[in-house]
């Protein structure tokens, strides 16, 4: 005991400082694809070896289309090796409240040899369909106010204390190793007031891995109910956010928005402690005055 105890005073503290300071990622590490948009020539090859189809082609006689969805996408790199316009980043907060703004389209002419021309433009997230809340109307007005009240409100509630109840909804358990990680010396998730308990009934969080499969839809959907309101959902991976590798089957239902409300999607395949910590706390809104400090530009390179 005393050899323990005289190696942690020697070792000192090891807690990141995150987020107050950058993700400390490991050069092996693997985050978001990269894209140069305005260099990519031709997006089939990449969108010909994605497992997933994060990377979709579309195209008519004149223009074709490259959408890249990070909540598909398993950080794979085989697309960077078909093409040299793409490379691996080691970004990882990548957490986005809107399951489209985990989307990326891209437009370019056609040419002749089937290449694509001089980039249109790159556009983040969704276009609202005709009739649908946010694209106007009387209506949007009343119910945006009323959403930013209950996203307050929840603030309030959670800015100093949150208990999550995690839960596997068929994952390959790759995730719940990453979330473990957080109880460990190393990420501390405590130090924020932030503890994981067993019952949801003494939940304000969710925290679900896996596709969610039909083996578990009914349990998931029982644990949801049965915690108290304001209750949050964060899906993690590429699975919980869209049903990644495995994707809608016989065996699988895809993604937790399939199943219940989803407040945060966390890209990954798995994502690391670090793009864990940054979707818990932009759900509780706990993170943009801990950002401020960050210099400029630091969260792009994943240092």
């Amino acid at each position: 005991m005393f050899d323990l105890l005289a190696k942690s005073l020697k070792t000192g503290v090891v807690t990141t400082r995150y987020p107050d300071t950058p993700p400390e990622v490991s050069d092996r590490a693997r985050g978001r694809p990269e894209i140069d948009w305005a260099n990519w020539k031709d997006a089939r090859p990449a969108s010909d070896v994605c497992p997933t189809r994060a990377i979709e082609v579309r195209q008519d006689s004149t223009t074709r289309t490259a959408t890249l969805d990070l909540g598909k996408c398993v950080f794979c790199g085989l697309c960077a090796e078909v093409e040299a316009a793409i490379r691996i980043s080691r970004r990882c907060e990548l957490a986005a409240r809107r399951r489209g703004d985990l989307r990326f389209t891209a437009r370019y002419p056609l040419n002749a040899d089937g290449s694509q021309g001089r980039l249109i433009e790159v556009t983040q997230g969704e276009k609202p369909e005709d009739g649908d809340a946010s694209s106007g109307g009387p209506e949007a007005g009343v119910l945006e106010e009323l959403g930013l009240q209950l996203k307050h409100h929840a603030h309030g509630l959670f800015g100093r204390s949150l208990h999550i109840r995690a839960v596997d909804a068929g994952s390959c358990n790759g995730c719940e190793v990453e979330i473990v990680g957080l109880n460990s010396p190393i990420y501390d998730i405590e130090r924020f007031g932030i503890h994981f308990v067993a019952s949801p009934r003494h939940a304000d969080m969710l925290l679900v891995t896996g596709p969610v499969t039909r083996n578990m839809e009914l349990a998931l959907r029982k644990t949801y109910q049965a915690m108290p309101a304001p209750r949050l959902v964060v899906a993690v991976g590429a699975c919980g956010c869209s049903g990644g590798i495995f994707g809608s089957n016989y065996a699988s239902l895809g993604g937790v928005d399939r199943v219940i409300p989803v407040d945060v999607y966390v890209p990954g395949c798995p994502p690391n402690p670090h793009a864990l910590l940054h979707g818990i706390l932009l759900a509780v809104g706990r993170l943009a005055e801990r950002l401020d400090s960050i210099p400029a530009g630091a969260n792009e390179s994943g240092q």
